[in-house]
């Protein structure tokens, strides 16, 4: 649930979603970074300290404005649920499978989705241990900053920053196409997720017990990776449905 009924306007830039931050220093760095490349688009999941913050305004110097219109939320999926493409920044790749790409490589790739019509997200985890593996779990693509591997430790406005500037460098017209289907929004696929979720609980498909919580996170990344469209999901949907409605005419 938002702490503020305000929805605004989408416009083809990416948004930047702070998972958990701890230190209000730091998500006035971000206002800051994100302003100095003409980003404004910022929500902020359960900020450690309240919100607002004053040491976070102080900070902002010059981006409040990025503060004053940033949206509070209680969960990450809440934050990303009217968003379709998902990027989520992270040190540790191991085990995901999902495609890893740098800055570079993301920003390009934030560029094309959104002349497309797609609506962007970048997650950025807490300061001291990054985003968890089921909030990794939400994003569709991952972004690893490359550094030093005896001292990889960025700082998050760092990090921030360090996209930022590839989402401006890279350039290019994100003007939208009218004519393409409308993508399925992340609130949407998340619902669809959950609904087959439950119904395979039912039928025990999630054994033994041991493993039943990696094959949930690899159930949610698989449809994380999909591009699907509104009229994908209502299939998808109907196909559960079918084959709920077939068992039970069975039983």
């Amino acid at each position: 649930m938002k702490t503020t009924d305000i929805v605004k306007v989408f416009s083809p830039q990416p948004t930047i979603i702070l998972v958990e931050p701890q230190m209000g220093e730091n998500i006035g760095a971000t206002a800051r970074a994100m302003w100095n490349f003409g980003l404004d688009r910022l929500r902020i999941v359960k900020p450690r300290d309240g919100w607002p913050n004053q040491k976070a305004v102080v900070m902002a110097s010059g981006a409040g404005r990025l503060l004053d219109e940033a949206i509070i939320y209680n969960s990450t999926e809440d934050s990303i649920s009217d968003l379709t493409h998902i990027f989520a920044t992270t040190a540790r790749v191991r085990g995901l499978n999902k495609k890893v790409q740098t800055p570079v490589q993301a920003m390009e790739k934030a560029q094309k989705l959104i002349k497309t019509g797609e609506r962007v997200g970048i997650l950025f985890g807490p300061e001291r241990a990054g985003l968890s593996n089921e909030d990794t779990g939400l994003a569709r693509d991952i972004i690893s900053i490359p550094v030093n591997p005896k001292f990889p430790s960025l700082n998050l406005a760092q990090s921030v920053l360090l996209t930022a500037y590839e989402w401006r460098n890279y350039g290019g017209d994100t003007k939208q196409s009218s004519k393409l289907p409308r993508l399925a929004s992340s609130r949407e696929v998340q619902v669809l997720i959950d609904s087959y979720e439950e119904d395979l609980s039912k039928q025990g498909f999630f054994w033994p017990d041991d493993k039943a919580d990696s094959m949930r996170l690899h159930l949610r990344s698989l449809f994380s990776r999909l591009k699907l469209t509104e009229a994908d999901v209502r299939i998808f949907h109907g196909i559960r449905k079918s084959l709920v409605r077939e068992k039970r005419v069975r039983d």
